[in-house]
């Protein structure tokens, strides 16, 4: 068995090695953010061109039906029944408002989801919560280099030479 970088569990690893483990792992982390915000914001993109169009669709049946479709359900309705036809023309009118007020109901739906979606703000505080964190990260002590040990090492050996005396 192995760690995620290759190395046999339990061997201990250089600083080094946990250094560049550290790297990937935040290079890994801010891509993944990235991705999310992407991911998020076309999510809302999509609920806003949804929106949009149902209340595009709305506004073209409402046009371009009206006519052609007032006049064939008024001549429906006096055929059916022995009404005047300005009523009948007005029965169809409605009948078309009523298409159009259900397009936009769903176009105010789909827009108030839109709107109301935080995800860009929970993705920004995410990053700034992961940056605060690295911010307030101490880094480990420096390794003493060799030439400052080699420097010690007489005075070293002559202290424990005179405590063990």
């Amino acid at each position: 068995m192995s760690a995620p970088d290759g190395s046999p569990v339990g061997a201990e690893r250089s600083i080094g090695q946990l250094f560049a483990s550290a790297t990937t792992e935040l290079s890994a982390l801010v891509h993944d953010e990235i991705a999310l915000a992407k991911a998020q914001l076309k999510q809302d993109v999509k609920r806003g061109a949804t929106s949009g169009g149902a209340f595009s669709l709305a506004g073209a049946v409402l046009v371009f039906s009206l006519p052609m479709l007032n006049f064939a359900l008024a001549y429906g309705i006096r055929t059916w029944s022995d009404w005047n036809l300005a009523i009948c023309f007005l029965l169809s009118f409605a009948a078309n408002v009523l298409v159009a007020v259900v397009l936009a109901l769903i176009g105010v739906v789909f827009a108030k989801k839109a709107k109301k979606s935080k995800s860009p703000q929970k993705v920004a505080s995410s990053m700034k919560e992961t940056a605060g964190v690295l911010q307030n990260a101490k880094p480990h002590p420096r390794p003493v280099p060799a030439a400052e040990l080699e420097d010690r090492a007489p005075a070293a050996i002559e202290a424990v030479a005179r405590s063990s005396s």
